[in-house]
């Protein structure tokens, strides 16, 4: 169904499309395990049965109208210790072409969900395989819902339910990828410091408060930015504190 996109450098060169899958992630990672996954393959499918999310959670899809794929990156140069800049600069990719697209309020929800007002439109997934001190290859997953109409939560929604239309998939694969590219080219460039700049301007609840359950507990904070390691750093009365994914949940209001 899909065709190898034409106005990319490198990304989607070598295109795995299967009909129907379990996880388009775990497909790609065997693939690298395999040597048979250069850097810029895309594994796509119509039907993913079995997607993963952040936090142990599934991302659920209605087959043929949404995108459900994985990259292959191989960041040879980048440091272990800022692998978050790879949730980074899959986000602003995201986020860009949401603008583009002119959806609505499109943000960045810590650590790499993407909104279009108060709703998920986009989920990723990031799982790397590491070689002695740096990256051997990182798979990026991506659950995007492009035409789907209805859902099981009334927290997510379309790109067509936000724009009133629905829209032709290979075309807005080739965009979706040629941002992705021009992102990760600037990550394998060492840009992390505008990386980092343009990810805290679109960084949902930045220095507002809200409230936020850590375990049992639910305290009043207000996100002031993350740490070196991509850790939420949350203000709470006069201390403090740094949370990891599974650490801290708070909602879109």
């Amino acid at each position: 169904m899909y065709k190898i996109p034409a106005n990319t450098l490198f990304l989607g060169k070598n295109l795995v499309f299967v009909p129907e899958c379990h996880s388009t992630n775990t497909l790609a990672l065997q693939l690298c395990q395999t040597s048979s996954a250069p850097e810029g393959t895309l594994v796509i499918t119509l039907n993913q049965t079995a997607g993963r999310g952040q936090r142990g959670n599934t991302w659920e899809a209605e087959p043929g109208k949404n995108f459900t794929f994985s990259l292959v990156f191989k960041p040879a140069t980048l440091a272990l210790k800022d692998q978050f800049y790879l949730n980074i600069f899959t986000s602003l990719a995201l986020h860009d072409y949401l603008v583009g697209k002119n959806a609505p309020s499109p943000f960045v929800k810590w650590p790499n969900d993407l909104y279009t007002g108060s709703k998920k439109v986009c989920g990723i997934l990031v799982e790397s395989q590491i070689s002695g001190n740096s990256f051997s290859s990182v798979v990026v997953g991506i659950g995007f819902n492009i035409n789907q109409q209805k859902f099981a939560t009334d927290t997510a929604t379309s790109l067509a339910v936000a724009l009133g239309r629905t829209f032709d998939l290979q075309t807005e694969l080739e965009i979706l990828l040629s941002h992705i590219e021009a992102r990760y080219l600037q990550l394998r460039e060492g840009k992390l410091n505008t990386l980092l700049a343009d990810y805290m301007k679109v960084l949902y609840g930045l220095h507002k408060p809200m409230l936020f359950t850590t375990g049992e507990e639910t305290h009043e904070g207000a996100i002031v930015g993350i740490d070196d390691s991509g850790r939420l750093r949350v203000m709470m009365g006069q201390t403090e504190r740094t949370f990891g994914v599974k650490e801290v949940s708070y909602r879109v209001q």
